[in-house]
């Protein structure tokens, strides 16, 4: 089967690295996506005045909604997980965006970078849920009455245990339903017009993923920090 043509592909190629490049593909995106956002992020860090310039302006407005959204369902005892929830929102937005980029490849479409970002999310729930109420955070499983708990400890787990699977799924499936559509209009219709209504949809879907993973991980962040239902 054929590859498609990535730039990193083909320079980690030039270097020896083929085999590597194309099994890692999604890896090679993700360090990419990360210095992305490491470099962006010195660079604005370092021209942060008092009276903010353009740049300075568009970033202040994209961490202070994001802060405002989430403050409004979490209230101010979610404060200290809000560098994790912008963090996830950035990466996967810029993820989805790169791979509308010709020669470019969007790591979100690869299941095992989905995967991963949902894992930290079920992680730092159960943080979350220790941190707010320790060993009684167990209750959160069992139910409320003690006579329940064969039944809805199951019941529970597999409930968490699913939430992986939706956050990973969706993300994917909708990024790598746009790559694919992209890919097949691009080999199609070239650079000409004909990917342009898709290359718009793209943009719409890579914002709204992005969000929805968000949104799904406060939730689920809120939920650990409510006292139980036991």
């Amino acid at each position: 089967m054929e590859h498609p043509i990535f730039f990193i592909n083909a320079i980690l190629s030039s270097l020896g690295l083929e085999h590597f490049a194309l099994t890692f593909t999604h890896v090679t995106h993700s360090w990419l996506v990360m210095l992305i956002l490491l470099v962006s992020a010195i660079l604005f860090g370092k021209g942060i005045q008092l009276l903010p310039t353009k740049g300075q302006n568009v970033f202040e407005v994209i961490i202070e909604n994001l802060e405002n959204f989430m403050m409004e369902i979490t209230g101010p005892e979610g404060k200290f997980f809000f560098p994790y929830i912008a963090t996830a929102f950035l990466f996967i937005l810029v993820s989805n965006l790169i791979g509308l980029i010709p020669g470019f490849f969007s790591p979100t479409a690869n299941l095992n970078t989905t995967v991963a970002l949902a894992l930290c999310t079920f992680v730092l729930t159960h943080a979350i849920g220790i941190k707010f109420h320790g060993v009684k955070y167990i209750k959160h499983f069992l139910g409320p009455v003690w006579w329940l708990i064969p039944l809805m400890l199951p019941i529970e787990i597999i409930g968490h245990v699913a939430r992986v699977m939706s956050l990973s799924v969706r993300l994917f499936g909708n990024i790598f339903g746009k790559e694919t559509v992209l890919g097949i209009l691009f080999m199609l219709a070239g650079l000409y017009l004909a990917p342009l209504p898709v290359l718009f949809l793209g943009l719409l879907v890579s914002f709204i993923q992005a969000l929805v993973f968000m949104l799904l991980s406060i939730m689920y962040f809120v939920g650990a920090m409510e006292e139980s239902h036991g």
